[in-house]
C-alpha cells in the first residue's frame, strides 16, 4: 500500500507512541528479538508502509488466539480502537507532532525481574546453528540437583541473548532420563515420555508467577533429583551467535502449608495419524469423560510446521460449551501458555476436544519437504503432532470467580534493588501500599522533568509529569498509585521513570 495525506488528527506523540510502547515495543527494542527498534518517531515513521501492511492484516503484534472465542491474560493484540488510531495515523501522514509531549519510553531490563531465585538452570554457552533459511531447534537436559521435592511459585527465563531466542519450553523429567540433543537441529521436545511441560518464554512475556496469595496460594511441585529439559529455538539468519540462557525457579519455603497443587497436563493427543502427500487432513483429539470438577488455568496447542488451525473446546453433561482456545491461522513461531482471565470450570463428565488441520502440499512455505512426503506423528521438526497442554487442578467452589490477570500480576517480594539512579531520587515507603513519595534535592531551578510509571512489562500506566519546569532547587511528587485511568493498580512489580534534561534515571517499585 502507498501511504498518503488525509484528515485524521492522531499524532505519534499525543495517541500512538504509547500504544506502541504497549504492543510492539516489548519485542522492537533495542536488545529485543525483532530485527529492528520501535521505540521512537524516528525509528517508526520510515517503516510506516510496511507497519500498515502487517497492521492491516492482523499479521503484527502477533497473537494467534481468536478473541471472540475466549479471553486471555497478556493479551498482544490491538484493541479495535487502537487498530482504528494506528492505521489512520499511517493513512494521514505519521505525523508527529509536539516531541514535547512524547511519554518516555518503557525501561527494558534485561536481567531478572523477579531477583534472586532458590534455583538456577542455565544452558552451556551455545552457538546456533540457524541457517539464513532454516532454525535451530535444540534441547538441553540439566539436573536439579534437587535433594528433596521442591514446590514452585514462580519461573523467570532469562535469554542469554535476547536477539537470538525466539522461544524457549521448560519441562520437568522425574525419570531422569532426557538427553541433550544439538546435533539435527530439529529437537522440537524431550524424547523421554516421562517429561512434563512446566512453562515457556516468548519475547514480550512476563515470568510465570503463580497466585501465592491468602486467598489463592498455587504451586508446582519438582520431585527430588528431576532434571530440567529446556527445548531452544533459535530463528533463521542467527548463525554463529551465542546464546546462554538460564531458568530461575522460586520456590515455597519446605513444609508450606495450603498450596494446591497445579499440574501440567497433556490432556488431548493423538499419535495414530498421518498425513499423506499434497492433501490437506483433519486430525481429531478427544479426552473425558471427566470423573470430578477441576478448574483450568491456561491451554498450550502445539503442532508442527503442517499445522494451519487448531481448536479446543469442552462438552458439559448439559451439554454446554466450554471455549478454550481458538487459532484460526496456526504458527508455528508463535505459540505459548495462554492463561485465562478468570479461571475456567470444567465440570464433572465432561469431554474435551481438539480439532487440528494440516497442509502437507507444496503450496505450504513451511513445508520442510520438497516435493511432499507422507508424514507421521513425531517429536522432531520434521514430523507432526497433535498435542494440548493445559495447567489444571481440582476444583474448588468459587474458583471461576478468580481474576488470574490480576493476581499472576503479584510478584515475589524477594526483588533485588539494582536501580539505575544517577539522579538520586528517594523513594519512599517502598515497598508501599497506598501512596508513594518521590523527593529529590538535587535538582535546579529551571530543570525539565518528565516522571511515568511503568508496569513489569515495560506498559506505560500512569504520566505524573510531563515536561515540568521546576521552579525550587526540590521536588516532592506523590503517586496515588493509581493509572491513567484512575483505576488503583495491582500488588506487584513497578518502575517509575524520570528524565531530567535528558538524563534518565529509574528505580524498582513494589506495591503490597
Amino acid at each position: 500500500m502507498f501511504i498518503t495525506q488525509a484528515s485524521f488528527s492522531q499524532t505519534w506523540s499525543d495517541d500512538i507512541a504509547e500504544i506502541f510502547y504497549d504492543k510492539c515495543s516489548k519485542c522492537h527494542h533495542n536488545g529485543g528479538v525483532a530485527p529492528f527498534p520501535l521505540i521512537t518517531y524516528a525509528e517508526t515513521s520510515p517503516l510506516a508502509t510496511a507497519i500498515y501492511d502487517v497492521v492491516n492484516n492482523n499479521e503484527m503484534p502477533p497473537w494467534p488466539p481468536n478473541n471472540d472465542f475466549q479471553n486471555y491474560s497478556h493479551d498482544r493484540s490491538l484493541t479495535p480502537n487502537e487498530k482504528t488510531k494506528v492505521l489512520d495515523w499511517l493513512v494521514s501522514g505519521h505525523p508527529e507532532g509536539n516531541s514535547s509531549s512524547t511519554p518516555p519510553p518503557p525501561v527494558y531490563n534485561n536481567g531478572s525481574i523477579l531477583g534472586d531465585g532458590d534455583l538456577e538452570v542455565q544452558i552451556p554457552t551455545y552457538m546456533s546453528k540457524a541457517t539464513s533459511n532454516g532454525d535451530d531447534y535444540v534441547c538441553f537436559a540439566l539436573p536439579s540437583g534437587l535433594s528433596q521435592d521442591r514446590i514452585i511459585k514462580a519461573i523467570e527465563i532469562i535469554p542469554g541473548n535476547y536477539e537470538i531466542v525466539h522461544h524457549v519450553l521448560v519441562y520437568i523429567d522425574p525419570s531422569n532420563s532426557s538427553v541433550t540433543d544439538t546435533i539435527g537441529g530439529d529437537c522440537a521436545s524431550p524424547a523421554s515420555s516421562g517429561a512434563s511441560l512446566l512453562g515457556g518464554y516468548t519475547p514480550g512475556s512476563s515470568p510465570l508467577t503463580l497466585p501465592s496469595s491468602s486467598s489463592l496460594k498455587l504451586g508446582m511441585t519438582i520431585p527430588a533429583n528431576s532434571q530440567i529439559v529446556l527445548g531452544m529455538h533459535y530463528p533463521e539468519g542467527s548463525y554463529g551467535e551465542m546464546d546462554s540462557t538460564k531458568v530461575i525457579f522460586h520456590f515455597y519455603p519446605p513444609g508450606e502449608t495450603g498450596v494446591r497443587e497445579v499440574y501440567t497436563e497433556r490432556l488431548l493427543e493423538n499419535w495414530n495419524f498421518y498425513l499423506p502427500a499434497n492433501q490437506f487432513t483433519t486430525v481429531n483429539a478427544q479426552y473425558g469423560p471427566t470423573s470430578q470438577d477441576y478448574s483450568l488455568l491456561s491451554v498450550f496447542p502445539h503442532m508442527h510446521l503442517l499445522g494451519q488451525t487448531i481448536q479446543v473446546y469442552g462438552i458439559s453433561p448439559n451439554n454446554d460449551t466450554l471455549k478454550l482456545i481458538d487459532i484460526p491461522h496456526w504458527d508455528f513461531e508463535w505459540q505459548d501458555f495462554y492463561f485465562y482471565k478468570y479461571i475456567q470450570k470444567a465440570e464433572i463428565g465432561s469431554t474435551f476436544y481438539c480439532e487440528g488441520t494440516y497442509d502437507n502440499t507444496s503450496g505450504n512455505l513451511h513445508n520442510p519437504n520438497s516435493p511432499p512426503i507422507t508424514v507421521y506423528p513425531g517429536l522432531n521438526t520434521s514430523d507432526e503432532m497433535m498435542v494440548t497442554f493445559m495447567h489444571v487442578m481440582d476444583y474448588y467452589p468459587g474458583d471461576e470467580t478468580y481474576n488470574l490477570d490480576s493476581l499472576m500480576n503479584q510478584s515475589i517480594n524477594n526483588i533485588a534493588e539494582e536501580d539505575f539512579n544517577p539522579i538520586k531520587f528517594n523513594v519512599y515507603p517502598n515497598p508501599f501500599s497506598d501512596y508513594l513519595n518521590l523527593y529529590s534535592n538535587k535538582i535546579s531551578i529551571g530543570d525539565q522533568v518528565s516522571i511515568s510509571i511503568f508496569d513489569k512489562t515495560g506498559k506505560h500506566i500512569r504520566k505524573l509529569l510531563s515536561n515540568k519546569i521546576v521552579q525550587e532547587n526540590e521536588l516532592h511528587i506523590i503517586w496515588d498509585g493509581k493509572t491513567n485511568k484512575e483505576e488503583i493498580v495491582s500488588s506487584g512489580l513497578y518502575f517509575i521513570s524520570i528524565n531530567i534534561n535528558g538524563l534518565l534515571s529509574h528505580q524498582r517499585l513494589i506495591k503490597r
